[in-house]
């Protein structure tokens, strides 16, 4: 039902590009359904993993909610959560102590937390989730483990959109350090917007220039994905290296001392 009302709007729209833009209408109209389809999946999955974390954690504590997603995962393979990614995660926090992190992506808030509760007391996470749908359940699962809203912000719109409020809007960003940019990056969005996205924050002078780690996230494992990103990375040996190169996740490291001279 749900897919319908969503499919059927949009024919008029494939008819009438179809007739003026003489788009071949089986060819559109596969991609509409296809492009419904792929949303509708992900909705169920991140209401039925919201509904299970929210039903058997204990609120208020953030390790009882990683558990439950570790244990809704047992059940439910997940690429987005679970152990494999959560000791990887953790691995990295603990290494590099960031104040200030950024996510690009929150799939229900599992990373959220895990990041969140590896922040210091004064740390802030900006979370970063285009889907309104899934940002409201990401950030009631950060409330219901017992984060409270001055140590995150999830801003609910495209990345393209947000990097910009990230260096200009003092509301987003009120750590005392965030002049220093972020120490972590987490991309695990659209791997079309890793490139454009990592660009725009060098660009702009958010990576920070003593050493920001970036983690990108390879949810459907095929090289192709990262490719372009990849490439950008290695062609720029001065300020980026690939630490680790897994099958879901790959750390880049960042450091451009020169950019401290051009502030």
């Amino acid at each position: 039902m749900w897919l319908m009302a969503v499919s059927v709007p949009l024919l008029s729209a494939v008819i009438f590009a179809s007739s003026r833009y003489r788009v071949n209408i089986s060819t559109l109209w596969h991609h509409v359904h296809s492009w419904a389809l792929r949303l509708l999946r992900g909705r169920v999955c991140v209401t039925s993993t919201h509904a299970f974390v929210f039903s058997t954690c204990t609120h208020g504590n953030a390790d009882s909610v990683i558990q439950a997603f570790d244990l809704y995962s047992e059940t439910h393979p997940s690429l987005c959560i679970g152990p494999h990614m959560g000791e990887a995660l953790d691995e990295v926090m603990r290494r590099v102590r960031p104040s200030e992190v950024l996510e690009l992506g929150m799939h229900v808030g599992y990373s959220s937390v895990r990041l969140l509760r590896l922040l210091p007391p004064a740390g802030r996470l900006i979370t970063v989730e285009c889907d309104p749908f899934t940002a409201a359940l990401g950030e009631e699962i950060i409330l219901v483990a017992g984060f409270k809203y001055s140590q995150f912000c999830v801003l609910t719109c495209t990345s393209t959109e947000a990097i910009p409020k990230l260096k200009m809007d003092p509301v987003v960003r009120t750590n005392p350090g965030s002049s220093k940019g972020f120490s972590v990056v987490l991309m695990d969005h659209d791997p079309q917007q890793y490139l454009p996205d990592l660009m725009s924050l060098e660009t702009m002078k958010l990576l920070c220039p003593s050493g920001c780690t970036i983690l990108l996230i390879n949810q459907n494992q095929r090289a192709e994905d990262l490719r372009e990103t990849l490439d950008y990375i290695r062609s720029k040996p001065d300020c980026y290296c690939i630490n680790t190169e897994l099958h879901r996740m790959i750390e880049v490291f960042y450091h451009h001392e020169d950019a401290r001279a051009e502030d």
